[in-house]
């Protein structure tokens, strides 16, 4: 079984996909068809990049250090949120999710 399988597993967690660094999809498990995941990944990896220009931009106009690389990113709606750390993106219903424990276990896997 895939490792990032287990995010599933997190309360509020419905979809999870991994996809390689020019937005392939490379697996996807949850409550969501194959192509939407390849729309969500391919989503994330252009989401990813635009927060990594901005993070350079504010690091490079403040002259503060610490903002590059981004951990990881977080699109909130009313009803779902998007999760991404490296090149891993989740779908969240609710808004009592454990965002905090689901971007660790993210990055945790992400490092594999």
């Amino acid at each position: 079984m895939s490792m990032i399988r287990r995010i599933l597993a997190l309360d509020g967690v419905n979809v999870i996909c991994h996809f390689r660094d020019d937005g392939y999809l490379l697996e996807g498990y949850g409550l969501m068809g194959r192509d939407d995941m390849a729309r969500l990944a391919q989503f994330a990896h252009d989401y990813r990049r635009m927060i990594q220009g901005n993070a350079d931009q504010l690091a490079m106009f403040t002259g503060m250090r610490g903002w590059t690389p981004p951990h990881g990113w977080i699109a909130r709606g009313a009803v779902q949120s998007v999760c991404g750390v490296g090149n891993l993106v989740c779908v969240v219903e609710g808004a009592d999710a454990p965002l905090n424990e689901i971007l660790l276990e993210l990055r945790e896997i992400s490092h594999w």
